[in-house]
């Protein structure tokens, strides 16, 4: 190994750039010469390369989301482009690729991995929805942000005797919903993975009226069948039924953009370097995870064929102090 590439892709997440940095300076430790590859899997596609040394990746980890850049591409998708893709990468001397994102990503990854060219996968997403690690990079970040929304709204919604509905991102999953609800102590969280009718919501805001709370506060998963925007509609047309006014707040890209916290820098430091290690191993078509705080490789064949689940007993706890 002489040469290697890496690239972030899908969604931007706080810590991808502490990755970057990583992967650079640990390969280069090796003598290895590292391969920037800008906006993702488009730029394979368009040989948009960039030789990283050292002090090229000097004074990133403060910043959010990625240096290298990330954007989408159709077809990256088909056999074809893979295969223009590899051979773009030959063509440089590339002899593995180091790929940062969540589950498109990984599914790209794994997509060259079975072309046969050697692929080392990094658990990045804010969503927390990718299988093979137990916490993936820009996952604190995202939760401390959307903990700090909550703080907040609390203080509004206190003084005006209010409830406040706040939507927070994770596409399908309902990680983050579940953890700000659980550290924000909202009265109650709507999730994917748990259905629940308006009707309970409702029945639940009241419950926190009845018993002398000056506010209320529901997260809801943006990917819950009921989202913020259909639950307001329901509350405006049920007003009676709450005794609160009702508020809507939107957190949405704002989560991504956030300055990584110290924890998403570490782990995306270590995810990085093991990342590196697992190449200098031999060690491809894996995906480099964080499981019972070590790093972790998981073929990326397991990867996108199972789907990551919440952990029953915290549902369960949200549900108990709420």
């Amino acid at each position: 190994m002489k040469k290697i590439a890496v690239l972030t892709s899908g969604g931007d997440a706080p810590g991808m750039n502490a990755a970057i940095r990583a992967v650079v300076r640990s390969g280069i430790s090796k003598g290895w010469d590292v391969v920037g590859v800008k906006n993702g899997y488009y730029g394979l596609l368009t040989e948009n390369f960039v030789q990283l040394g050292p002090r090229d990746v000097g004074g990133i980890m403060q910043r959010g989301g990625t240096m290298l850049g990330s954007a989408r591409c159709n077809d990256f998708k088909h056999e074809t482009g893979q295969k223009k893709a590899i051979r773009n990468l030959n063509s440089i001397g590339v002899e593995g690729l180091i790929v940062i994102g969540g589950n498109g990503t990984q599914t790209g990854a794994f997509k060259l991995s079975q072309i046969g060219f050697p692929v080392v996968g990094v658990a990045s997403t804010i969503d927390n929805d990718l299988y093979g690690s137990d916490i993936t990079i820009g996952v604190d970040t995202a939760l401390n942000i959307a903990l700090e929304a909550v703080d907040r709204l609390k203080i509004t919604a206190s003084s005006h005797q209010r409830a406040f509905l706040l939507e927070v991102m994770g596409r399908d999953c309902g990680y983050l919903a579940l953890m700000t609800a659980l550290s924000g102590g909202a009265e109650a969280v709507i999730i994917p993975e748990v259905p629940t009718r308006p009707e309970d919501i409702a029945r639940q805001i009241g419950e926190a009226y009845e018993k002398g709370k000056a506010h209320a506060i529901v997260i809801v998963a943006e990917g819950a069948e009921y989202n913020a925007e259909k639950l307001s509609n329901y509350f405006k047309k049920h007003h009676e039924t709450l005794g609160f006014d009702l508020r809507v707040a939107i957190l949405g890209h704002i989560q991504r953009g956030g300055t990584p916290s110290a924890y998403d820098r570490i782990l995306a430091s270590r995810l990085g370097a093991g990342a590196v290690e697992a190449m200098a191993n031999g060690q491809f078509g894996v995906l480099t995870g964080w499981i019972n705080s070590a790093v972790t490789y998981t073929p990326l064949s397991e990867v996108v064929a199972n789907k990551k689940t919440l952990d029953p007993s915290i549902i369960a706890l949200a549900d108990l102090l709420d």
